[in-house]
């Protein structure tokens, strides 16, 4: 543990993991350099490490990993850590709330199976926000989850346990998963590289099938554009939707150069800091001297979106606090549910009769965003309205009509992202006074993340 002026944690250390990204883990298993065991044991005892600063981990697997063994393959024996809203057969699952009861998953779901398919060794689950609702890990019955950059700070939500851990150094790459910027947030909460995928890459969960708009995507955070370039090439070798062109396995920069729009500020109305809005007109900068056209644009969605996803927000939620006991199973206690659900259920309580019309238009943002990107091959925007706030600004705690004007502010521009089902990537590209990373945003069309990754590597180099 490194302690500063600015408290920071990490456990990179001489041991079999050292400073390597999933990339380089592989080969030293291949090689022999290293076993499955070694490399198990070494992210264990750093798990353990930090875990009681950072508050990252809700249930653990050791003696299940302990077992497993590499079968050549790129992901093989990896060690890796799986959020706590998807289920693993003999784990909890507990959604990030106190309502849902502690019972052990009969059956791997859906997206689990193509994750152990690939052959990653899962050590545990990591913490979110009650059912994954806020932009912050700082669920109502726990120590929040805690930045590794600067303890006093966010990890960002939802996939925020699993970003801590990647950022510290613990494991090199963790699940995560994305229904308004729960990839995006964490990784530029952690500096990492956070690839929301196209609506339906992976296999869809049976919850999000039933969404009338389904705003799902499943991914990881990693610290490598190379690491979540194999992960998702891995995840082709075990399931490929046919309907989407494949990735396959991207290894560096494209050639092409490319027509980017540039989009500085949101939809809703919420000025971009200057920290965040300099760190995006950097890499603008930086894009253009690589020889890529960048153009500011406005953005390609309605005005009636903010209001319209808000409204879907809360749908979310007054489902969840109707029908827990058939999402969540027995033992459901909705009065039990934090704040932001319920306040989010009370104003779709208050505006249903919207419903019919809020859900036909998030559905034709789809057409919108595919029309947008016949002009333009991507678009550089800000991942989130301003710099990373301090634990507690967006706690659940906070009143309702308070919070939520801070999540609008905050979690500006992701969620349009989620309805209209296109890829898009976070990648850290700036550091504020406080020790905290600033990351860009990077949207292409629909089955396009081949080329959001050869920008990413492209960035990644400089």
């Amino acid at each position: 543990m490194a302690e500063t002026d600015k408290p920071s944690i990490h456990c990179f250390g001489d041991d079999a993991l050292g400073e390597a990204d999933t990339v380089g883990l592989a080969q030293k298993l291949r090689s022999g350099e290293c076993s499955v065991r070694e490399l198990t044991e070494a992210a264990i005892a750093r798990i353990e490490k930090v875990d009681p600063s950072l508050n990252a981990m809700a249930f653990r697997s050791y003696e299940r990993a302990r077992g497993a063994v590499s079968h050549g393959n790129g992901l093989s024996g990896i060690p890796f850590l799986v959020k706590d809203n998807t289920d693993l057969a003999g784990l909890p699952t507990g959604h990030g709330s106190a309502a849902v009861a502690r019972r052990p998953a009969k059956k791997d779901g859906a997206y689990a199976s193509q994750l152990l398919g690939t052959g990653l060794n899962v050590l545990g689950k990591t913490n979110l926000p009650e059912f994954g609702f806020n932009a912050t890990t700082e669920p109502d019955y726990t120590e929040p989850t805690r930045n590794p950059w600067n303890t006093e700070f966010s990890t960002g939500g939802s996939s925020g346990g699993s970003a801590a851990l990647v950022a510290a150094g613990a494991v090199p790459m963790a699940h995560a998963n994305d229904g308004g910027g729960s990839i995006r947030i964490p990784a530029a909460c952690c500096g990492l590289v956070g690839l929301k995928p196209t609506r339906e890459r992976h296999r869809v969960t049976d919850q999000a099938k039933q969404l009338p708009v389904n705003v799902l995507s499943e991914g990881v955070v990693t610290r490598t554009v190379r690491d979540t370039a194999l992960f998702h090439a891995e995840m082709e070798t075990v399931y490929s939707n046919r309907r989407l062109p494949p990735i396959g396995r991207v290894e560096g920069p494209g050639n092409r150069r490319l027509r980017i729009g540039l989009m500085t500020d949101s939809i809703n109305g919420h000025r971009t800091d200057d920290d965040t809005r300099q760190t995006v007109e950097a890499t603008a900068r930086l894009l253009e001297r690589n020889g890529h056209i960048v153009e500011s644009v406005a953005p390609p969605v309605k005005p009636s979106f903010p209001e319209d996803f808000k409204l879907y927000w809360g749908f979310l939620a007054f489902m969840a606090e109707k029908l827990g006991w058939h999402a969540f199973g027995r033992g459901f206690q909705p009065e039990k549910m934090d704040g932001l659900s319920k306040g989010l259920s009370r104003h779709y309580r208050h505006n249903m009769w919207r419903t019919p019309a809020m859900v036909a238009r998030l559905k034709r943002t789809r057409q919108q965003y595919a029309h947008f990107f016949k002009t333009y091959d991507a678009l550089l925007s800000p991942v989130v309205g301003h710099t990373t706030p301090r634990i507690g600004y967006l706690s659940p705690d906070v009143p309702f009509e308070t919070l939520f004007e801070r999540l609008q502010a905050y979690a500006s521009f992701t969620p349009y992202f989620n309805t209209a089902g296109g890829p898009a990537l976070s990648m850290p590209m700036g550091r504020t006074a406080d020790n905290l990373p600033i990351s860009v945003h990077i949207a292409a069309g629909h089955g396009h993340e081949r080329l959001l990754l050869e920008l990413g590597f492209e960035l990644e180099a400089g």
